[in-house]
């Protein structure tokens, strides 16, 4: 199969440049290890290879000999792996000697030295939009991020294109397969999950069915701020009841798993006195496991356009978390109890930041809608300390990229790139 180039590329040259190891981490089939051969020199396949693992127990060095980088795929099956490599970093110094890719994060996480300085981390997802020839990047997003206007024409996506691209996923083995394949594919993933792969990483017998239930509540719950009492709740009323512990357990296997990746609540300084939520909003690392996981397809969804709505927005941050990354930023939202919120604020660690609001439609009253959010937003920010955002920006579905008379961006996903 031919090799799709990816955002992550960039990353990974400038982490091998400064780094003596990089960890490629993200989610099963995400394509870590296409990328990590990418750039490595030799390679050992610790999750095959018996041998490879006999060996780290009698001579671990003998695993890491080989032409540098080195990758050390699935280094999770062995961890005392990574001491090793951190040993080795200490060694023989210089940059770019290893490359790590891990699906999964092991339970003695914390017992292992940090690695700090020495084994830089990568976080992998699925394939933004752009990344799988979908969106024109016409629009880009660090552009956006320094204030910049935006035009663009159409990019040529409808919503039953956006609604097939959020069926199917941004899974690299799945681009060229049709739709009817590849949402099988997820559903296949989701039940490897649950049987499998859960108890793997928490080291603890479970209930495949209660996990299927989880994930399927998590899928009604996306993109929303639903508490953990709310998703017990929904899966008591779905089967039988499940303890809190258990609960827990299972949402800690699947965030070490990289399935379900949390937005966190943006904290700014405001002029006001409103009073910021602190609850995170649940999204899966691709919108296609939330579809495969209640057993929707393309007419339940555009018969449910709410619902539908709520994919987009986490078919959006995942597309915004990749471009984010070549910026140094990271994603958050924004809530407060007068009820004002903001989907999405990409935030830089230079300080910079950008509100976003997701909009599904792009008829004139919902745009307005969005933008009187956006303005409101800015006016409760404290600027004096924070600074002016880069940008107050809409992301649509479908339509034109241009700049409103108010000073709001609006631009269609199928136009956005990094």
């Amino acid at each position: 199969m031919t090799y799709q180039p990816r955002l992550a590329d960039r990353e990974l040259t400038e982490k091998l440049a400064s780094a003596s190891a990089v960890l490629i981490e993200g989610p099963k089939a995400c394509g870590k290890t296409a990328t990590a051969r990418r750039f490595a020199r030799s390679e050992v396949f610790l999750d095959i290879d018996h041998n490879a693992r006999q060996s780290v127990a009698v001579d671990p060095r003998s695993v890491l000999k080989g032409k540098m980088p080195r990758l050390l795929d699935e280094w999770q099956v062995v961890p005392e792996i990574w001491n090793h490599v951190r040993c080795a970093s200490d060694l023989e110094p210089g940059k770019g000697k290893f490359i790590l890719t891990g699906s999964a994060v092991p339970t003695d996480d914390l017992l292992r030295h940090s690695g700090a300085g020495r084994i830089s981390r990568l976080r992998l997802r699925t394939m933004s939009l752009f990344e799988q020839g979908y969106s024109t990047g016409a629009v880009s997003l660090g552009e956006l991020l320094a204030g910049a206007e935006v035009s663009a024409p159409e990019p040529g996506l409808d919503i039953a294109d956006i609604i097939e691209l959020i069926c199917r996923g941004g899974w690299p083995g799945t681009l060229s397969e049709n739709l009817n394949k590849a949402m099988g594919f997820v559903r296949d993933y989701i039940d490897e999950l649950r049987r499998t792969d859960v108890e793997r990483v928490s080291g603890i017998r479970h209930d495949p069915d209660r996990v299927l239930r989880l994930i399927q509540s998590l899928a009604r719950n996306t993109a929303t701020e639903a508490k953990l009492t709310t998703i017990r709740e929904d899966v008591a009323r779905s089967g039988e009841a499940i303890q809190e512990r258990t609960l827990d357990n299972y949402m800690e296997a699947l965030r070490s798993l990289f399935v379900i990746e949390e937005l966190p609540p943006f904290s700014p300084h405001l002029r006001s006195r409103s009073r910021l939520r602190k609850a995170a909003k649940q999204h899966f690392t691709d919108p296609s496991i939330a579809v495969a996981a209640i057993r929707a397809n393309p007419k339940l969804l555009r018969a449910d356009l709410n619902y539908l709505g709520l994919l987009f927005e986490s078919l959006v941050v995942r597309d915004l978390r990749i471009h984010a990354a070549l910026q140094d930023a990271e994603l958050r939202h924004y809530r407060d109890n007068t009820g004002l919120e903001v989907d999405a604020i990409v935030e830089t660690v230079a300080g910079g930041w950008l509100p976003v609001e997701i909009k599904l439609g792009s008829t004139l009253p919902i745009i307005d809608e969005a933008a009187k959010t956006l303005l409101r937003f800015r006016d409760r920010v404290d600027t004096r300390k924070m600074g002016d955002p880069g940008n107050l920006l809409i992301i649509t579905a479908a339509g034109y990229a241009y700049r409103r008379p108010d000073g709001v961006s609006v631009v269609p996903i199928g136009a956005l790139g990094p």
